[in-house]
């Protein structure tokens, strides 16, 4: 049975007490601060720059994705894909082609190089769908989210990893990305950050994984240890059971990251693997760093640590955890510089920073905030490439509380007929208004409880109407109509500038009939002509 011991701002041998935790050792590197260039292990072996100076493409479906790989010249012809709105089971086919080799079920980034997946604005959402990497090189995903990828259940992506690397992986910069589950093996949901079979020089940056069994693995067995050079820093990991992450074998590098709720084990360093632990603050957790479930024994160097109401189990032949002392086993040399914040700001510092949607934001290495610097300029995207109808999604769209970021096409002249009007629809997802599709604001959107909707601009007096611009994302087909008599005025596709005959009425309608994912208006304007 496990004995444990729990620290609370108590001074034990060889530990000071600092505001609030207990701090381990002091910070020995103190270097220049990180930027939106890749960090990291991702900046060693040649470095990681994904798509830079390639052609920049947007994409709303994961089929227009897998068409943007297929399209280029190569394999490593370099390319930017800036991805908006939802991506989901729905709106994602396997796509063909002599540059590519995907998949139907997960976003598949096999045999390619130079390739950078972007969020637009506030982030795009992987919706139950994963990503996968597998004899690639040099890659960036930043600004996503990942969630609810299931290995059981319904419907199944990647074995259950929201992003998930194999078979001779190189140089990858995963940044501000939010991982989640909605639970463990049992509900179906497998690693959310995890790495096997030959993947070396990776770094996980500024990023939040939270609520699943499993943080993430380096290695799939105890023989699996040529996955080596991995980085991770300013992340926050929240209510994880276990592997933050399980290290089988190779060198990993963990600074600057808040540990919350680790509800089993933490850190697993097994297999002869080597874990260098600087400046992290772990929180409300239990036995965050030791070697875990087997005899296989790997080691640690650590130091900077801050441990707030962490508690410890009696070690066994097969569990061994490094604290309450925490003291190193080892010695591990990285051969990149790198900033640390001192552990006891490090909370406050992720809250602002770590995650898709806070703007790429980072720390200066002094505990204070700064937004990242371009590491180059990139062409203007191209069009989203055409893609063949997708089939209808098996998962309800995701409710924004912000819309994509929406293309905002010239306005007509005159004067907009909705300021000042009134607004309803058929509903509502949460955090948007009927309202903030008439104020003005292209900040502000609305978005149905679902792929499809209504929303009305309605007046007191029967007002002439002959032209409408709709600004938002992510609307297929759509309908116009007289909203008090139901007469069709015009149907299409897209957004845009929207012209009919000059028709009298006191309500227009605007029904979106399909969408490649979560669909928002931004604006719905009205015009006599």
């Amino acid at each position: 049975m496990k004995r444990s011991t729990a620290l609370r701002l108590s001074a034990v041998a060889g530990v000071a007490a600092i505001g609030g935790g207990i701090a381990l050792g002091l910070p020995q590197e103190n270097a220049s601060a990180a930027t939106n260039v890749a960090s990291g292990f991702a900046s060693a072996n040649g470095g990681t720059t994904g798509g830079a100076g390639g052609t920049t493409v947007r994409a709303t479906t994961g089929t227009q994705i897998h068409e943007a790989l297929c399209k280029r010249a190569a394999v490593d012809t370099p390319i930017v894909i800036e991805v908006q709105g939802t991506i989901n089971h729905g709106n994602t086919t396997k796509v063909t082609g002599d540059s590519c080799n995907t998949a139907a079920d997960r976003i598949e980034l096999k045999g390619v190089s130079n390739v950078t997946i972007v969020g637009v604005g506030s982030g795009a959402t992987f919706d139950q769908l994963g990503i996968h990497l597998r004899d690639a090189r040099n890659i960036i995903v930043q600004n996503v989210t990942v969630k609810n990828v299931k290995k059981s259940g319904s419907p199944l992506s990647n074995g259950g990893d929201a992003i998930g690397m194999e078979s001779t992986v190189r140089n990858v910069w995963v940044d501000h990305v939010t991982l989640e589950a909605s639970g463990g093996e049992s509900e179906g949901f497998d690693g959310l950050f995890d790495m096997k079979d030959d993947v070396q020089y990776v770094t996980l940056s500024y990023s939040v994984l939270r609520n699943s069994g499993r943080g993430g693995l380096v290695g799939s067995s105890e023989t699996d240890t040529g996955n080596s050079f991995i980085t991770y820093h300013h992340n926050k990991y929240e209510n994880i059971d276990s592997r933050t992450p399980l290290l089988r074998g190779g060198v990993a590098h963990m600074f600057n990251n808040h540990y919350l709720k680790l509800n089993e084990s933490g850190i697993n360093s097994r297999a002869g693997a080597k874990a260098k632990v600087d400046n992290n603050y772990f929180e409300d957790s239990k036995d965050v760093l030791g070697t875990f479930y087997t005899d296989a024994a790997g080691t640690w160097q650590t130091s900077g640590n801050v441990l707030d109401n962490v508690t410890w189990s009696a070690k066994s032949a097969e569990y061994n955890p490094a604290g309450p002392a925490m003291a190193s086993t080892t010695s591990v040399t990285v051969p990149y510089t790198f900033a640390l914040d001192t552990a006891a700001c490090v909370p406050t510092v992720i809250a602002q920073t770590a995650g898709a949607g806070t703007g790429l934001k980072v720390s200066d290495g002094k505990c204070a905030v700064t937004a990242a610097p371009s590491s180059s300029a990139t062409k203007s995207p191209t069009a989203a490439p055409s893609s063949s109808p997708a089939k209808p999604s098996s998962s309800p769209a995701t409710s924004p509380s912000a819309g994509p970021t929406a293309s905002v096409p010239p306005a007509p002249s005159g004067t907009n007929l909705s300021i000042g009007a009134g607004a309803d629809g058929s509903s509502k997802a949460a955090g948007t208004s009927y309202g903030n599709v008439r104020d003005g604001k292209t900040a502000t959107v609305w978005s149905p409880n679902g792929a499809t909707g209504d929303i009305s601009i309605k007046w007191s007096t029967a007002t002439k109407v002959s032209k409408v611009t709709i600004v938002g994302a992510n609307i297929g087909s759509y309908e116009l109509r007289n909203g008090s008599t139901g007469a069709i005025l015009k149907s299409g596709t897209g957004t845009g500038a929207i012209t009919f005959p000059a028709t009298s009425l006191t309500k227009l309608t605007f029904t979106i009939k399909t969408s490649s994912g979560t669909p928002s208006i931004a604006e719905f304007q009205t015009y006599a002509s």
